[in-house]
């Protein structure tokens, strides 16, 4: 049987429907919005996972070409691997299900969300978002609370739901929320420098309208929903708890005063391995179960510091940042560099200049586009003194790169401001807290080094939470273990006038929004401190980009003269960039930019191109030559392409019979621009150029009007492009 909810939102339809396709698993069900459709399933394996210690969840979000009405390109023309918006709209969905799992349940979870129809109109990731948490709601699946999702925008200083792409465009804030119908669980966007007040209304909006969907769906569940499955909760073993506190006494809260992440990790590690050398013969098939332990006592320890002592793990305050250490322009052949280092977190970014050539194309559901600013982030095994295996970009390199280019964005020149590519690197050699965050201040850093005009300088900061019962404490830059074992990672960006970025994750059932206050006004103080910090390196941008980056000149041209500058088949651009060694695009607006290491390479090649479309002007002076002589006058290639007359009156100042007595072809003779008609016609003077004779008087004009000769014999003019008469004899 069919089931359907339908509503309004954002002055649209939205429709949930259940029970017409994918029967089979465990829930289903697809979402329309406009013309966008999707299909979200959830399925779960019948037995849990032996030995498991971890939710085992996986989410696959895939854009299907037809969608769009388009045939994959390549040539095996199906869909490939998942491209950087699908990898990002998976994590939009994994976020914020994973913590609402019930603890224990340990059955493998598969997600997959199909994108069957796009309307170039309504953002299908959204989409993705309600339409898994109605599947895992209407399944037999444990997951206890209705969650959903939106995206909030303002346009206009109003806010707006689920804005539709063009809106998007316009937008001072795209942000995307999840949360139940009591508190928000997921929050992730950009923004143009929005102060954190309004930042706070926009999650107010967006919660409304979650609450408005979190009820369709229980609609749909209570028509539809199967019963849920009882997670068995784990076994205990007393006697393993009881001889495990033994061996371990308070050695843990001893060791969590050792302030070095290293050292205190070396610490726990060899007490870890005591015990369970100690237990493994009274418990040998219960190494995992020591282990895992340890940890929750690790954590327990850790929180209680906190709350009850509010003392870190380093020792810090709870609103103290780390020790920050700025350089820049610390590689020698990089167009920008910056090596920003916040504790023990440490990120190495770089600035390479390119031109439009360099942009890159993408060619999404969306239609074609380009893009010519990137931020790729790495993080290598040694940044956390790990051994394994780097087998290229994982989801987490592309979700942290893609935070940290959202936070630099409002501040990257467009237009006439700067016509670089710009491509920025932050490869990670030390972690301990938000790598991300310190490649959003060491990209800032690198921006300016390398000479990039950016509006102004951008820092970040993770902000952590530890909430027991009634008491949350924020805490200010936390550490890897914080983050571990904390109940939220709430990372902010921006400027000293807003916030550029923002994402949060939490370990919880979700958060109210006067700890969303609290936090963003701590993470205001924060940055506002690390901007000082930064300052005190480089406070604004260079005046001169690196001598190693391109220099690049911006011509503009008339449209119809693209193909003059191009030449047959490419013939003269080619010969141009043959000859000088600059690299030359042009718009078809007509916008030409020129690129080259060495100044005076552009210059000669801005001079070429010039050459080429220089239009004629009247009263100016040029060096021409002769290519074609007629019985009225001589044609003159005065600029490429363009030829001017001189009439056989404008030759000299004396009368000239026949022009051969003045010029030959081929002859390089100075002109003067006297006329250009309606037509575009060239009227060219020679005389004008010479001086007059002692005494010279000017002879009479020539019948006919001006410049020209008495007709010939039989009425006709050979100007005119008549003939003689044959005679007949």
């Amino acid at each position: 049987m069919i089931h359907t909810v339908e509503f309004e939102i954002g002055e649209r339809t939205m429709t949930i429907e259940s029970g017409r396709v994918a029967k089979q698993a465990n829930g289903a069900v697809t979402v329309r919005y406009g013309d966008s459709m999707i299909l979200a399933s959830a399925c779960a394996s019948r037995e849990a996972v032996e030995g498991q210690d971890f939710m085992p969840l996986s989410v696959d979000y895939r854009e299907k070409a037809y969608a769009a009405g388009k045939i994959p390109g390549g040539f095996f023309k199906r869909e490939g691997r998942p491209s950087e918006k699908e990898i990002l709209s998976c994590r939009i969905i994994d976020r914020p299900i994973r913590p609402m799992f019930p603890e224990g349940y340990t059955n493998e979870v598969q997600i997959i969300v199909m994108v069957l129809s796009h309307d170039r109109q309504n953002d299908p990731d959204t989409l993705g978002l309600i339409g898994t948490a109605a599947a895992l709601a209407i399944s037999d699946i444990p997951f206890p609370d209705t969650l959903a999702g939106v995206r909030v925008g303002r346009v206009n200083d109003e806010f707006v739901i689920n804005p539709t792409l063009a809106q998007q465009e316009e937008s001072a804030l795209n942000l995307i929320m999840a949360g139940t119908a009591d508190s928000i669980t997921m929050v992730e966007g950009g923004a143009y420098e929005v102060p954190e007040e309004i930042m706070v209304e926009a999650m107010r909006f967006g919660h409304e309208h979650i609450k408005l969907i979190a009820a369709k769906i229980d609609e749909l569940k209570a028509q539809c929903g199967k019963t849920k499955k009882e997670v068995t909760p784990k076994e205990v073993n007393s006697a393993l708890i009881a001889r495990i506190d033994e061996l371990l006494g308070d050695r843990i809260k001893q060791m969590n005063s050792i302030a070095s992440k290293d050292e205190r990790g070396d610490a726990k590690f060899e007490l870890s391995k005591e015990i369970c050398t100690a237990l493994e013969a009274e418990f040998p098939d219960d190494l995992k179960k020591i282990k895992a332990y340890i940890r929750e006592k690790d954590e327990a320890e850790m929180r209680r510091m906190i709350v009850e002592e509010s003392r870190r793990l380093d020792n810090r305050g709870l609103d103290v940042v780390r020790p920050i250490t700025c350089d820049v322009s610390v590689l020698p052949r990089t167009h920008g560099s910056a090596l920003f280092t916040r504790g023990q977190t440490q990120a190495l970014v770089t600035v390479t200049l390119g031109t439009k050539i360099d942009e890159q194309r993408l060619d999404e559901l969306e239609g074609e586009s380009t893009k010519s600013y990137m931020l790729h982030y790495n993080f290598p095994p040694f940044s956390v003194g790990e051994v394994r295996p780097m087998r290229g970009v994982g989801r987490r390199e592309v979700g942290h790169g893609a935070l940290a280019e959202r936070a630099l964005n409002p501040i990257i020149p467009v237009g006439d401001r700067s016509p670089y590519t710009i491509r920025i690197v932050s490869d990670i050699l030390e972690s301990d807290g938000s790598s991300s965050m310190a490649s959003v201040c060491g990209g800032s850093l690198a921006m300016m080094a390398s000479g990039v005009p950016v509006k102004a300088p951008v820092a970040g900061i993770a902000m952590g939470l530890i909430k027991e019962g009634e008491k949350v404490i924020i805490l200010t830059d936390i550490l890897g273990d914080e983050d571990h074992f904390g109940d939220m990672d709430f990372k902010v960006t921006g400027t000293a006038d807003g916030v550029t970025a923002l994402q949060m994750d939490i370990k919880i059932k979700g958060i109210d929004l006067e700890t969303m206050r609290m936090a963003l006004e701590k993470a205001r103080v924060a940055r506002l401190h690390i901007l000082g910090e930064m300052a005190k390196t480089i406070s604004q941008p260079r005046s001169d980009i690196s001598q190693y980056a391109p220099r690049i000149i911006t011509i503009k041209i008339n449209p119809e003269k693209i193909g003059d500058v191009i030449g047959p088949g490419g013939k003269i651009i080619r010969a141009i960039v043959e000859e000088t060694g600059a690299k030359i695009d042009i718009d078809d607006d007509g916008t030409v930019l020129i690129a080259s290491v060495e100044a005076a390479a552009g210059e000669a090649a801005r001079d070429r191109v010039l050459a080429i479309v220089e239009e004629a002007e009247i009263g100016k002076e040029y060096d021409g030559v002769v290519r074609r002589i007629t019985d009225f006058g001589a044609f003159v290639e005065i600029l490429p392409g363009t030829d001017g007359l001189i009439h056989i009156s404008e030759l000299a100042h004396e009368r000239v019979e026949r022009v051969e007595d003045v010029l030959k072809l081929g002859d390089h003779v100075q002109v003067k621009v006297i006329n250009i008609d309606g037509d575009g016609k060239v009227r060219l003077s020679r005389k004008a150029l010479l001086p007059e004779p002692e005494g010279y008087v000017a002879p009479p004009p020539r019948s006919g009007g001006y410049g020209s000769r008495p007709p010939r014999s039989g009425g006709h003019d050979r100007r005119d492009g008549g003939r003689r008469p044959r005679s007949r004899g």
